[in-house]
């Protein structure tokens, strides 16, 4: 695991956190992508910006790239040879949203945009609610899909807190 992709079925699923416990366990480079999509402000970036931030990143030897941005996954794709896909219930998603915002009120995260203090309001609450099923349904068949761009990936999906804390355990035991 080199060059690895970190998606997710939602918001709060835990991406962020994760890819920066694999990042120490690994020593490897973490990137959040809403660095790159959020300007100062919640302005998004242009589709030209963001994917050229990207386009750089995966050239780099080793890296781990967080975050699901659909519309400019090939370009990840390409250069993965890991994706790791975390999937919990929606109940822990919308959970671990409302506690972020809790605890960040006022503050930009480390794995947000500049300038972009940490908010919810119902326009992102019902983002994730009208999505997360069907995310979760077309998952299995989306993973297939980037199996067969490039060389042979290793995909690995975490579908609860168990594993999750599991395979970051059995991780750090390697060293």
């Amino acid at each position: 695991m080199k060059r690895i992709m970190v998606v997710g079925v939602s918001s709060g699923v835990g991406k962020s956190t994760f890819a920066q416990k694999l990042g120490q366990a690994m020593d490897i480079k973490v990137y959040h992508l809403d660095t790159f999509y959020w300007t100062p402000g919640w302005v998004e970036a242009s589709t030209e910006a963001f994917s050229a931030a990207q386009e750089a990143i995966v050239l780099e030897e080793r890296w781990i790239i967080e975050g699901n941005y659909m519309g400019t996954i090939d370009i990840r794709t390409k250069y993965a040879d890991t994706i790791i896909y975390l999937e919990l219930p929606l109940y822990v998603c919308l959970y671990r949203v409302i506690k972020r915002w809790l605890t960040n009120i006022g503050r930009t995260r480390p794995d947000m945009g500049e300038g972009c203090k940490e908010k919810i309001d119902w326009a992102f609450i019902k983002f994730i609610l009208t999505t997360y099923y069907r995310r979760k349904k077309s998952m299995p068949q989306r993973l297939q899909a980037f199996q067969k761009i490039g060389s042979k990936k290793t995909i690995i999906s975490l579908k609860s807190k168990k594993e999750v804390g599991l395979f970051l355990k059995e991780l750090a035991s390697r060293d």
